[in-house]
C-alpha cells in the first residue's frame, strides 16, 4: 500500500515537472541556458517573497 502511495505521488510529481516546462516552452525560453533560467526563477522567487514583491505582484495584477 505505501508502495502505490509513494509511485502516485511520484506520478503526480512528475506531471507537475513536465508541465512548468511547458511554461518555459510557452513563454519562449526553450533555448536559453538552464543556469540562466534557474537563476532568474530564483531572483523572482527571492522578490515576490520578500516586501518589494508584494508591490510588484500588485502592479502586475492591474496589468492583467
Amino acid at each position: 500500500m505505501a508502495r502505490a502511495m509513494t509511485s502516485d505521488a511520484r506520478k503526480k510529481d512528475t506531471r507537475e515537472k513536465i508541465a512548468l516546462g511547458g511554461l518555459i516552452v510557452k513563454a519562449g525560453l526553450r533555448y536559453e541556458k538552464r543556469a540562466l533560467l534557474l537563476g532568474a526563477l530564483v531572483e523572482l522567487s527571492r522578490r515576490l517573497k520578500s516586501d518589494e514583491g508584494e508591490a510588484f505582484s500588485q502592479s502586475d495584477a492591474e496589468d492583467v
